[in-house]
C-alpha cells in the first residue's frame, strides 16, 4: 500500500494532487449553482458531448482541450438557444438530443473516419500520468473564472433560480447570466477532462455539491461545503487511484457516491429520530 506522502513526494502525484485541488474550487463553486439551478443533466452531458472533439484532436494532433472546448461551447450555445426560445423543458430535450448526436458522431469518427488512439481513452476516464503544466494552467484559469463569476453573478443566479420573472422585473441580467453559467460550466468541465475524464466529470461538478446540499443551511454554507468536499474526495480519490493502479475518474466517482449515500442515510436516520 503506497504511503500518503507519495502524493507530494512523487512528481506526477504532486501534479495530480494540485490539479484536483484546483478543480475542486471550480467544481465546488459551479457545482453549487448547478445543483441549485437544476443543471445536473447538462453538466453531465457536456462532458460526454466533447467526445467527437477528442477523436478529431487525437487524429489531427490538435491539443485535446482546445478541440473539446470548441465542441463544449457550441453544445452550451445550442442548449441555451433552445431554453431561451421554449423554456426549461425544451432545454432538457435539447440537452439529451444534442448529446445523442454528439456521441453518435464521435463513434462514427472513431470507428470509420479516424483511428481512435489511447489518448482518447485517457480523456474519457482520466489519467494520473498524462497531466502537465498546461493542464494545471487550464485548471487554474477555470478556478479563477468560477470564483470571479460567483462573486459577480452569484446574486443574479440565485435570484433567477428562485424567482426568474421577479428577478427580471428588478433588472437582473437573467438571460445573460444564464448564458454565462452554461458557458462557464462547459469551460470548467473541459478543464477537468485530463484528470477525471469526459464521462465522469459529475464526480467533481455534481456529487460533492449534491452531498453538501443535504446538510447546508445557507447558500454560503453550500458553496464552502461543496469546495471542501470536492477537495477531500479528489485528494483521497487520487490516492486510491495510485493504490489500485486505476484511472482517477472512477476512483473519485465511487468515493463521491459512497459519501453521498452515507450522508443521505444519516440524514434520513436523524430525521426519523427527531420525528419519533
Amino acid at each position: 500500500m503506497p504511503s500518503p506522502l507519495d502524493l507530494v513526494d512523487l512528481p506526477f502525484m504532486r501534479t495530480a494532487t494540485f490539479e484536483v485541488l484546483l478543480l475542486a474550487v471550480t467544481g465546488g463553486l459551479l457545482g453549487a449553482w448547478i445543483v441549485l439551478r437544476r443543471l445536473a443533466f447538462f453538466a453531465h452531458a457536456v462532458g460526454g458531448a466533447t467526445f467527437p472533439g477528442l477523436v478529431v484532436a487525437d487524429a489531427t494532433g490538435i491539443r485535446p482541450i482546445a478541440a473539446a472546448l470548441a465542441v463544449a461551447l457550441a453544445y452550451a450555445g445550442g442548449v441555451h438557444r433552445a431554453g431561451s426560445r421554449a423554456g426549461g423543458r425544451a432545454a432538457d430535450a435539447a440537452t439529451g438530443l444534442l448529446l445523442v448526436a454528439a456521441l453518435a458522431l464521435g463513434v462514427i469518427l472513431a470507428s470509420d473516419v479516424f483511428e481512435s488512439g489511447a489518448r482518447v481513452d485517457r480523456l474519457l476516464f482520466g489519467t494520473l500520468l498524462g497531466l502537465d503544466g498546461g493542464d494545471l494552467l487550464a485548471a487554474g484559469v477555470g478556478a479563477a473564472l468560477a470564483l470571479a463569476a460567483t462573486v459577480l453573478l452569484g446574486p443574479a443566479w440565485l435570484a433567477s433560480g428562485f424567482d426568474r420573472e421577479g428577478a427580471r422585473t428588478l433588472g437582473a441580467p437573467v438571460g445573460a447570466a444564464d448564458a454565462l453559467l452554461l458557458a462557464l460550466v462547459a469551460v470548467a468541465v473541459v478543464t477537468a477532462l485530463p484528470a477525471v475524464g469526459a464521462l465522469l466529470t459529475t464526480a467533481l461538478f455534481i456529487v460533492p455539491a449534491a452531498t453538501a446540499r443535504l446538510v447546508a443551511t445557507s447558500v454560503r454554507g453550500l458553496l464552502i461545503g461543496s469546495v471542501a468536499l470536492a477537495a477531500a474526495e479528489g485528494v483521497v480519490g487520487v490516492y486510491v487511484a495510485l493504490w489500485a493502479d486505476a484511472p482517477p475518474g472512477p476512483s473519485i466517482a465511487v468515493l463521491g457516491a459512497a459519501v453521498y449515500a452515507i450522508t443521505a442515510l444519516a440524514r434520513t436516520g436523524l430525521t426519523r429520530i427527531e420525528t419519533a
